[in-house]
């Protein structure tokens, strides 16, 4: 059991990591189209940011149910950076808790 639950948990590990890079590079693209640094009539900047917007909007809009934009500032994107965190620590404690038990 063992031998399939490590890699997967470990696969799973990396791509949870990789989503919250897909979430970070998402607002600091949000943040550069608004201030209009870059130019948002670039073919390549509007299929980046559609392929940003669809993956971590629906996630994003869910946890704006609970924690509303307050001042002007949308705090989701932090809170689910942090939960991503604590699942991908939640992972790497029980990957390890299993090579530990199986040694």
């Amino acid at each position: 059991m063992d031998i399939i639950l490590i890699p997967l948990l470990a696969v799973l590990s990396a791509a949870i990591g990789i989503y919250k890079w897909i979430v970070i590079l998402s607002v600091i693209m949000s943040w550069l189209v608004n201030f209009n640094i870059i130019n948002n009539s670039n073919n390549f900047v509007v299929g980046l940011m559609q392929f940003l917007y669809r993956v971590t909007e629906p996630v994003l809009a869910r946890i704006r149910r609970f924690i509303p934009i307050m001042g002007g500032f949308d705090l989701s994107p932090v809170v689910l950076i942090l939960i991503l965190w604590f699942v991908q620590e939640v992972i790497g404690r029980l990957m390890l808790r299993l090579l530990v038990s199986s040694v």
